[in-house]
């Protein structure tokens, strides 16, 4: 499950809102936005989260939150380490490689040190 996925079922639960329902009232099917909560299909367009903002009813900030979640939810991510150094390459090799075994409190931990000073 990507970021935004784990927000839309999350969207969805506190309004007691079923999947179908979701996927009629915005005009896509059930498979699509099970996929996409899944993290089986790849960032939506911006008309599809303009259509979520406005059938949840959105403020501003849950709006730019779910815009943003959106960005970081690509759950097919390549990463082009030509031109870095050979350590950028190794680092993204060995993290391919081993992020299946790494738990949340590890994820935390490299998560926050990628985060802007």
């Amino acid at each position: 499950m990507t970021p935004l996925g784990a927000r839309l079922r999350q969207l969805r639960a506190d309004r007691g809102v079923t999947l179908a329902q979701m996927a009629a009232e915005l005009g896509v099917s059930a498979a699509y936005l099970s996929a996409l909560e899944h993290g089986k299909r790849g960032v939506p367009r911006a008309v599809f989260l303009e259509l979520v903002n406005g059938y949840f009813n959105l403020g501003w900030d849950d709006a730019e939150d779910l815009r943003h979640l959106a960005e970081i939810s690509n759950p097919r991510v390549v990463l082009d380490t030509a031109g870095l150094s050979p350590k950028a390459t190794e680092f993204a090799n060995r993290l391919a490689t081993r992020i299946g075994d790494l738990d949340d409190a590890r994820l935390d931990t490299l998560l926050a040190e990628l985060e802007d000073p």
